[in-house]
């Protein structure tokens, strides 16, 4: 034993903190999920889970820097995992309600989903008055073409 905490220890412990109402630390929560999933520690459905506690406090009427925070880890999570369009729909379903720069984080998340679901969700930002989120909704719409077109024609 190398007398450190496992991966979902260490996500535990941190879904702990944000729950404890008297924690200052909240908004580095995600943080510490986020590390945990840009290594690929976790099973698929443990990422899974994780992804969807994550899309939760994004949707949250919590601060700012907390819900940037969880989609930061999303982000970092689509580094090792595919998230499944199912996982993040409620994100997708949300999608108008975010601040410009929130959305700026959650378009290249759903880009990264490979399920044609996302494709009119991140195709009606392509019109956003602006222009990084015009730029967003693009690089996600090539990133879902991509996968869709690289999942139809199999491995190499």
């Amino acid at each position: 034993m190398s007398g450190r905490p496992s991966a979902r220890a260490v996500i535990e412990s941190a879904w702990r903190e944000l729950d404890a109402p008297d924690t200052g630390s909240r908004d580095g929560c995600p943080e510490v999920v986020a590390d945990i999933l840009e290594q690929g520690l976790l099973e698929r459905a443990d990422a899974e889970q994780v992804a969807g506690r994550l899309v939760a406090v994004a949707l949250s009427g919590e601060g700012y820097v907390l819900r940037e925070s969880a989609l930061n880890a999303l982000g970092a999570g689509t580094t090792s995992y595919v998230l499944p369009y199912r996982v993040l729909e409620p994100l997708a379903a949300g999608a108008d309600g975010f601040e410009v720069l929130l959305l700026e984080h959650v378009l290249p998340v759903l880009g990264c989903a490979g399920d044609r679901a996302a494709l009119p969700v991140v195709e009606r930002f392509l019109g956003h008055p602006d222009p990084a989120v015009r730029r967003g909704a693009a690089d996600a719409v090539r990133e879902l073409q991509w996968s869709l077109r690289r999942n139809r024609e199999g491995p190499a």
